[in-house]
């Protein structure tokens, strides 16, 4: 039996049955068939796959004990009563399971995993506490080969190839337990949140190098335990406050390694201070340096935790018959906190007032001060459907109305599964609950309004992500790219409008730039007017992107987080079409994107299309480029090439969808690390568009070479069925064209390597030499000085010299060829005019 407050095993319906009739009759063995009598807990079942009549059960009873059958399980013996081997949380573990080739190999699954080899007469350790991750509960043998082997646990899944002496541990599945999320202010931002028995962690929400995801690696643990309450200090986003079981409260420098434990005291030494496993921390809107710990009492500390006072009374229940957690267990005694009770859960300052503190409880009462924690008033049994008792995990005070907040209300540990939200606008005087069971599925774990937009609420239940666009009234579930997950809190990283979501079982989800969202909720939920609406777009960053850490090509096995994309990213909404008949969505026009810089120049045209709904998409901060020598030639409304990067400062995005245009402004910054320099940024740019002008002569070159050999087939095509040494001439001219334009070609490209293997000898080209001169000048943070200047001379010297190497055969060996086409029927010249 468990209750929010304790729990015990054995009792009257307990016992281990058999049936040999399919489940149709079921008889309970007893102590003449070998079974211990009295009450009993709980029992670990195992049957030997190759001598199924080998039965083991490891039984909690008064005595805990390993017990054997070789009928089949109708008779038993006591094998071990030993407490090293038998008792471990009983009510946590209590598992075994035989070789599937050798009935007398066991092992016990329970915080380590121990193996017998004389059917369980004695165990020997095989993973240790501190192999893989303590607190084993999947455990699958190989049914054909037994030394395979899967282990899960606590963190993770282990594998095993050789029966458990050696162990590989599988980091690519995320199943994170988070219990809490916070953001801190750094560029890029970090988030961290504590886990069910992993600890307290802090990392990136992504992270500016190329080459991979977000990896395991770049998150430092800072805290241990049962992690919990996870939050930067607002100075110094360096020391962060992290929390375990029964009120462990500790700061960590993350980047010195400098710790300090600030757990409050207790106020005398006949007080005993009551902390929940999952404590209430909270930091003060108004004072940096104030932070508040929940015990039965509200604790502050106006010095970082420092030192504590008490400002309230005890604000739970205090009922004595419910805090008597020191019996826990029942048959096995089982003390680790998890039941401690008459606690604190949620302490939650206002944002507009400080002297507004609400506080929710475990035993369900919602307190009330208004005057910093002098007086309380609870509303126990004043909030109409809220069950009594009930759990209160979660209290958000609105950001736009002092006397307005919300109360997040759960009972699922009493078997109520329905979602409860409560909401009160007038300091609790009246209430409204805001969700039930027809607007969200699953009991509700948590919930937060947007900072900027009050019409736009998310709320998080054990079912998934839940949103809504008018303040409550309508809900609809998130399914996009996110699960159907226990949704356990969210933050949201308010510079950078993202939504960071902790679920209880996949880890950390982030909603980069909510903004669309906002306007969704500004117009209560409804459909957009126009046809095309584009939304605010977020800063951008011209982040300096470097190599990844640790690994470079061998990757495999690596857990990589999803990373946001570079670029400057804008999103927007298109309609769906008038209905006709049954409702369709299809595909929209080719929308077209011009971006404008700080003078109205168009310096970008990106084209592509659209869907209806909502979409995402990037610029690359690229400005409109040249065409590649020797590239296709383009095709109308084909993409234009992209150029260099622009400079940091104010563009503007236009975005035309048939008749409908809408835009924002991208405001493009440098990266924090390395300051951008308009004299630099221009004396470059200066120089590589002069070297532009080369790259254009020689696609205006390889444009009419394409031309001239495209010109020369066409007339061997013609020439295939002619007989006669006029046309014999002919070929043997065209073969003499194309052996010229190959070999204006090679200097420009170089020689192709004809011969097999591997690499391409070196060859001083045109291409080489113009591109050399580039990447110098684009490498360098610098003015280009006299060595950039030589090279970009050094190319367009050569550039010069195969303009005239094409006039000279376009006005020569090309005119012979012409004319003596000429002579035949075949007409498929154009005339050329001199390249400048």
């Amino acid at each position: 039996q468990r209750t929010p407050y304790s729990f015990y095993s054995g009792g009257k319906g307990s016992g281990l049955f058999i049936t040999v009739d399919g489940g149709k009759n079921w008889k309970k063995l007893g102590k003449d068939d070998g079974i211990p009598g009295g009450n009993l807990g709980r029992i670990g079942l195992t049957i030997s796959y190759n001598e199924p009549t080998r039965v083991y059960a490891l039984i909690e009873a008064t005595k805990n004990g390993l017990y054997k059958s070789d009928d089949g399980g109708f008779s038993w013996e006591l094998v071990n009563s030993n407490k090293k081997d038998v008792t471990n949380r009983a009510f946590y573990f209590q598992d075994i399971r035989v070789d599937p080739k050798n009935e007398n190999r066991l092992y016990n699954i329970n915080q380590i995993i121990s193996m017998s080899e004389d059917g369980g007469k004695t165990f020997s350790t095989v993973i240790p506490y501190s192999g893989i991750h303590p607190d084993h509960h999947a455990f699958w043998i190989n049914p054909l080969d037994p030394n395979f082997i899967l282990d899960g646990n606590d963190g993770g899944i282990g594998i095993s190839r050789d029966r458990g002496r050696n162990w590989n541990f599988n980091e690519r599945i995320p199943v994170g337990q988070f219990y809490h999320i916070a953001v801190d202010n750094k560029i890029p931002y970090n988030v961290m949140g504590g886990m069910q028995d992993n600890g307290c962690w802090h990392g990136p929400a992504y992270i500016w190098r190329y080459g991979g995801g977000i990896r395991n690696y770049y998150w430092a643990n800072v805290g241990s335990g049962d992690g919990f309450e996870t939050s930067p200090d607002p100075d110094d986003n360096d020391w962060v406050y992290s929390m375990s079981q029964e009120g462990v409260l500790q700061k960590q420098n993350v980047v010195t390694g400098e710790q300090m434990g600030i757990q409050p005291p207790p106020p005398d030494l006949k007080t005993v201070l009551r902390f929940n496993w999952n404590a209430a921390f909270a930091q003060d809107p108004f004072d940096s340096k104030t932070i508040y710990f929940g015990s039965q009492f509200v604790h502050k500390s106006t010095n970082k935790g420092l030192t504590w006072d008490i400002i309230s009374p005890d604000l739970t229940t205090n009922n004595k018959a419910q805090q008597d957690q020191s019996n826990n267990g029942g048959l096995s005694i089982d003390i680790t906190g998890a039941e401690n009770y008459n606690t604190i859960l949620c302490i939650e300052p206002s944002a507009i007032d400080k002297n507004i503190i609400w506080v929710g409880t475990d035993d369900g009462n919602v307190q009330l001060s208004r005057d910093a924690g002098k007086t309380w008033t609870n509303f126990r049994g004043k909030i109409p459907g809220m069950p009594l008792g009930s759990w209160i995990p979660q209290i958000r005070a609105s950001r736009y109305n002092a006397g307005e907040a919300f109360i997040v209300c759960n009972d699922y540990r009493r078997s109520d599964f329905k979602p409860y939200i409560f909401r009160t606008r007038n300091y609790g005087q009246t209430w409204e609950r805001m969700i039930d069971e027809n607007k969200v599925k699953g009991y509700a774990l948590c919930m937060i309004q947007d900072p900027v937009e009050p019409n736009l609420i998310f709320v998080g239940t054990e079912h998934g992500l839940w949103i809504s666009f008018d303040n409550g009234v309508n809900f609809q579930q998130w399914k996009n790219n996110y699960p159907s997950v226990s949704t356990y809190d969210m933050a949201i990283q308010e510079r950078e409008a993202d939504l960071v979501v902790a679920t209880f079982g996949r880890a950390i989800y982030i909603f980069d730039d909510i903004k669309a969202f906002r306007n969704a909720a500004a117009n209560n939920g409804n459909a957009f007017a126009k046809k095309l609406t584009v939304f605010k777009a977020p800063t951008a960053y011209m982040a300096n992107y470097r190599p990844e850490t640790g690994y470079d090509w061998s990757k495999w096995g690596l857990y990589e987080g999803d990373n946001r994309g570079s670029g400057a990213s804008y999103s927007f909404f298109v309609n769906a079409a008038e209905k006709t008949g049954a409702t369709k969505k299809h595909k929209a026009d080719t929308a077209t994107v011009k971006i404008y810089d700080s003078n109205n120049e168009l310096i970008r045209t990106l084209r592509f299309k659209v869907d209806t709904g909502f979409s995402r998409r990037s610029w690359g901060f690229e400005m409109k480029g040249v065409r590649r020598p020797g590239s296709p030639k383009p095709k109308p409304n084909s993409p234009e090439p992209s150029g260099y990067p622009v400079f940091p400062g104010m563009y503007k995005l236009v975005m035309m969808l048939g008749d409908d245009t809408d835009s924002t402004m991208i405001d493009v910054k440098a990266d924090p690390n390395v300051p951008a320099n308009k004299q630099i940024y221009d004396a470059k740019l200066q120089l590589l568009k002069r070297l532009d002008k080369s790259t254009v002569r020689l696609t205006e070159i390889t444009d009419r070479l394409s031309d001239a050999e495209e010109t020369i087939s066409k007339i061997e095509a013609q020439l295939k069925n002619e007989e006669g040494k006029q046309f014999d001439s002919l070929r043997k001219a065209g073969s003499a064209m194309t052996d010229s334009i190959k070999s204006i070609r090679n200097f420009i490209f170089g020689k192709p390597q004809e011969k097999q293997g591997y690499g391409t000898p070196y060859q001083l080209t045109v291409m080489s030499t113009l591109n050399n001169a580039k990447s110098e000048v684009m490498s360098k943070t610098k003015i280009p000085d006299q060595q950039e200047i030589r090279m970009a001379n050094e190319a367009e010297s050569l550039v010069n010299d195969a303009v005239q190497k094409t006039n000279s055969f376009f006005n020569s060996k090309w005119l012979d060829y012409k004319k003596l086409v000429n002579t035949t029927p075949i007409k498929l010249f154009t005339d050329y005019k001199l390249i400048e």
